[in-house]
């Protein structure tokens, strides 16, 4: 369908993409007509609806081109925004209709989805990370289809990746990174006890929220989330070998059938980026890094920053020894060892370091809204107006006290 060119063609296309029913939008414009006239074009009626908590930007914007369909997913999802994407599939915050509560939707590359080996190979291990219960690992919630999307639901974390919050505060303290990884590492040993190997360990897949808890995100899916794009393995998968060059452990390259190991040199590997904002062997091509990665030594973290306590060098060195038998063996034993290095209490990150609150369809700006709300019957419509006032009839997300999930 054609972009609206009038407020009457938009307030159509709001009400066939099921987003508010027809009582809901009259009530809705009513309540803004109070404040004054509907505006004359439909971009500052979208802009007062989105001000008011009535429609997200996301849905806004896919609105004012014409777009209408696929904002209900799998009759249960309520789409709200696109967290972010890859190479290789997107991310999206959406809203269970019935319990009200927000979830990201990770969604099957289109590749992956089409291959049934694939396919079955994708819900098989879906379903074995839904096993997994851990403070320290992203949670699966379900896993679904619609036609031809598949797609995960898990935890909406609102947060940030240590790879971008190293990049927009700095390198940092030992006793922070070592507080991080630890407890990336805790998740990890929950993860090998189910049986469960990453092979994808790197800052971007380790989540990190405003209490500062870390999370592991695609847990046992790395495979089907491949976010450069396949590059690396167009060149080097054998059989289904993934990872990113930067952090994949030597034996990944010649051998998909990797352990647990693999993922603490990745650990390790991102370790050394939180202490010097960079991976061990950032500049060359992929081909060069696979290379370095078997044959040379990272500069040493000690050389970069002095300060750096030795014992924690050597911890870092031990998680990447380019044979498995030399690192740590489980999980457990790279936790402990990192423990010695966190003396107390961290604190949690600052308003500052994190990125604005994720606020959905909250009717406020981010930097006012709240973790936690009162009760409301699931599907209840609260909406405000311009000047902060209730709209009666039109859906609106809140936030919820629990956590989820931010790409």
């Amino acid at each position: 369908m054609s972009a609206p060119a009038t407020v009457a063609s938009f307030l159509e296309l709001v009400e066939r993409s099921g987003l508010l029913e027809k009582a809901a939008l009259e009530s809705c414009c009513a309540e803004i007509e109070k404040q004054g006239a509907l505006p004359e074009n439909p971009r500052a009626l979208a802009d007062l609806m989105i001000r008011g908590g009535v429609l997200t930007n996301f849905q806004a914007e896919k609105l004012l081109v014409g777009r209408w369909r696929g904002f209900l997913i799998a009759g249960k999802y309520r789409l709200l925004e696109r967290l972010g994407a890859g190479g290789m599939g997107a991310v999206y915050l959406c809203e269970h209709v019935l319990m009200g509560r927000r979830v990201a939707l990770k969604v099957l590359p289109i590749a992956q989805a089409a291959d049934q080996a694939s396919l079955a190979r994708f819900y098989r291990e879906a379903r074995a990370v839904a096993r997994l219960d851990h403070p320290n690992i992203v949670r699966a919630h379900d896993v679904d289809h619609e036609d031809k999307l598949h797609f995960i639901v898990l935890e909406f974390i609102d947060g940030v990746n240590l790879h971008d919050f190293t990049k927009k505060n700095g390198v940092l303290s030992p006793e922070r990174a070592a507080h991080f990884i630890r407890q990336a590492s805790l998740g990890l040993q929950h993860a090998h006890e189910a049986g469960l190997v990453h092979r994808d360990i790197k800052p971007g897949n380790l989540l990190l929220d405003r209490q500062g808890v870390v999370r592991l995100l695609d847990m046992g899916l790395a495979r089907f989330f491949d976010d450069d794009g396949g590059a690396f393995a167009k060149e080097y998968e054998q059989g289904y070998s993934i990872g990113t060059a930067d952090y994949m452990a030597p034996e990944q390259t010649h051998d998909y059938r990797v352990d647990i190991r693999a993922d603490i040199y990745s650990l390790g590997g991102s370790l050394y980026y939180l202490l010097v904002g960079k991976s061990p062997f950032q500049d060359g091509t992929i081909s060069q890094k696979m290379i370095w990665h078997q044959v040379r030594q990272p500069k040493p973290v000690r050389q970069l920053r002095p300060e750096i306590p030795a014992g924690l060098a050597a911890v870092l060195d031990r998680m990447m020894a380019k044979e498995p038998s030399r690192r740590y063996q489980v999980p457990a034993e790279a936790a402990l060892a990192l423990s010695e290095f966190v003396p107390g209490p961290i604190a949690p990150p600052t308003s500052e370091e994190m990125p604005p609150l994720v606020s959905a369809g909250l009717g406020t700006p981010a930097s006012q809204a709240t973790q936690t709300t009162a009760p409301r019957t699931p599907g209840s419509i609260t909406p405000k107006s311009s000047n902060g006032a209730l709209l009666p009839g039109a859906r609106a997300t809140q936030p919820k006290s629990a956590p989820g999930l931010s790409v």
